[in-house]
């Protein structure tokens, strides 16, 4: 038997239709998280003044991390290339974290709610997908 450790997935040669049609559609919700929180995240930089104040430029910085960290994660997601399962699970352990540190920033700043909402949707979808990998 052979196992595909070494590649994007846990799927073998042996799976089932289902358990690929469901890994398939874990990695396609996960990457349209990301999709969706880099766009937020994009959006709601761009709103902050980068002349404000020291927590407004933190909370710009934050905001373009996380839409770079997502981007990068979607393409590792959406590509078809041999991206190992270790490098995979790292890059989503980042975005996960990075989504998460951003919420928590945009919690302190009104109006920014629903961008943190797509941070944290996003996290999950990371974790989700990472915990589909075992």
């Amino acid at each position: 038997m052979t196992s595909t450790t070494s590649s994007t997935s846990r799927i073998t040669p042996q799976a089932s239709s289902q358990e690929l049609f469901r890994f398939l559609e874990d990695r396609f919700g996960c990457a349209l998280a990301c999709t969706e929180c880099a766009q937020a995240c994009a959006l709601r930089a761009g709103l902050v003044d980068p002349h404000g104040s020291h927590d407004h430029e933190h909370l710009r910085r934050k905001g373009i991390l996380c839409a770079e960290v997502c981007d990068a994660t979607c393409r590792a997601l959406s590509e078809d290339h041999q991206m190992s399962e270790a490098a995979l699970r790292v890059q989503l352990e980042w975005c996960r974290t990075v989504c998460l540190e951003t919420a928590h920033a945009l919690d302190r700043h009104p109006g920014a709610e629903e961008t943190a909402a797509a941070c944290r949707t996003c996290a999950r979808a990371c974790a989700d997908f990472m915990a589909s990998l075992v």
